[in-house]
């Protein structure tokens, strides 16, 4: 169970990241929540060990809090004149889902590395069924998130 300072770290993560399009650092993080800057490493730290987000190797800043990456990334979500990077194709479709408007993605081809581009309405009925294919299974993303 996650305490609450660790739920209060995380819903900053993601008012930063959807807001200003760019995930806080754990300075930014500390500064807004009035905390100590050890006291958000260990809220992070909580939030990865429950596969809530997922720090950088060096350093502890959070590299993903899924969908979002804090780093740049192939997968480029456009909504008006805002940008975020998705952690992949996947990410990038929930990117546009929690925005819930019209968006654009940018991505090259994993096989081929040729440029695509994915359009992605606000709204859609129920009879506006899309598939999509995905090389590895939603079940193994989490063996080894950063590289799946």
């Amino acid at each position: 169970m996650l305490d609450e300072f660790a739920l209060d770290v995380r819903r900053l993560v993601y008012d930063g990241a959807i807001e200003r399009c760019t995930i806080p650092s754990i300075a930014e993080l500390a500064a807004q929540s009035g905390a100590s800057r050890e006291k958000v490493e260990r809220a992070l730290r909580e939030l990865a060990e429950a596969h809530q987000l997922v720090l950088q190797r060096d350093g502890g800043e959070v590299l993903m809090a899924n969908p979002f990456s804090a780093v740049p990334t192939p997968f480029v979500v456009t909504i008006g004149d805002r940008s975020w990077y998705g952690n992949c194709i996947w990410d990038g479709m929930g990117i546009a889902a929690m925005i819930g408007a019209d968006a654009r993605i940018d991505a090259s081809c994993g096989c081929c590395g040729s440029a695509m581009m994915l359009a992605i309405p606000g709204h859609c009925d129920d009879g506006d069924a899309r598939v999509a294919h995905f090389a590895i299974p939603a079940a193994h993303w989490w063996d080894d998130i950063v590289f799946n």
